[in-house]
């Protein structure tokens, strides 16, 4: 119930306007998000990297309906990637295709991926092309699929919570395409999507195990520490090392846990979002995890 109410204030224009312009709200957000401009999110980069911490930055930002913003969206991620390259930092990037003009055309995402994807590789670097709601799914791994046959440093993300993500993983895995799996955070119709967050956690576990024994590196992505418990048991009893994985989990949620796996020799790498358009993003942290949402009430009452 909490969940949903959450989901459908994150679409909704007037609440986001009244939100965006309380202060209280803009101080709270800087927990989940690095700040608005690119130069704060590098220096929460280099902090993580200080912490043996790799990160993956993501420039907030969906749903252009213009070519020129596209095209000034891929601008950004051009320019992200040769600041992370001229700063010697240990991170990554994650995209959107919406952003990228996918609600346009395809073959406008198409292209404006492909120039990102030849500076990643000038570079050295690395590009997860991130998963949105289930309307784009099927688009998002064709164009994945795709440029996989040009470039080996493109990857994407899976949702545990849809019924279709199990043969997903496997197509994926099949071609060679690094996986984030993430249990899902946008809301769908129980037609796509295990409504039990129990049976989340289930498929979570079983894709999870697929892709620790046969993936290409696979972002085990959760905050769950039973989850990462499973995989550290998992990983130990098949002999995985832990080179060929890494931990994966979001921007001021759990540094504690954060720092504990790093110090048991474990790969950690952070999601840093940044941008002006936080509130969807804020919205989304607070649906799937209750934790967040007493923190921010925490802030609140403490005023």
């Amino acid at each position: 119930m909490l969940r949903g109410t959450l989901l459908y204030l994150a679409n909704q224009p007037g609440v986001r306007e009244f939100v965006v312009s309380s202060a209280l709200s803009r101080r709270i957000a800087r927990r989940f998000v690095a700040g608005e401009q690119l130069d704060e999110a590098l220096a929460a980069v280099r902090a993580l990297n200080q912490r043996g911490i790799a990160a993956t930055l993501d420039h907030l930002g969906e749903n252009v309906h213009d070519a020129r913003e596209a095209c000034a969206a891929t601008q950004d991620y051009l320019a992200i990637l040769q600041r992370i390259n001229e700063a010697h930092l240990d991170s990554t990037i994650s995209v959107k295709l919406t952003a990228l003009g996918l609600d346009i055309s395809a073959d406008l995402a198409r292209e404006n991926l492909y120039r990102v994807l030849e500076s990643a590789l000038a570079c050295g670097s690395f590009v997860c092309v991130d998963m949105e709601s289930s309307a784009y799914t099927e688009r998002t791994i064709e164009i994945v699929l795709e440029m996989r046959r040009h470039f080996a440093c493109v990857g994407t993300v899976l949702q545990a919570y849809l019924y279709r993500t199990r043969q997903d993983l496997e197509t994926l895995i099949a071609a060679g395409v690094r996986v984030r799996l993430v249990k899902g955070a946008y809301k769908e119709p129980k037609e796509l999507a295990f409504p039990a967050k129990a049976d989340v956690d289930r498929n979570y576990c079983e894709l999870m195990h697929r892709l620790l024994e046969r993936g290409d590196y696979p972002a085990i992505a959760t905050h769950d520490e039973r989850l990462i418990n499973e995989a550290r048991r998992f990983t130990r009893a098949r002999r995985i090392a832990r080179s060929r994985f890494e931990f994966q989990m979001l921007y001021g949620i759990r540094r504690d846990l954060q720092e504990r796996l790093v110090t048991e020799g474990y790969n950690m790498r952070v999601y840093v979002p940044y941008g002006s358009q936080w509130y969807p993003y804020l919205m989304r942290r607070m649906a799937e995890r209750p934790a967040n949402l007493l923190f921010v009430a925490g802030n609140i009452l403490r005023r």
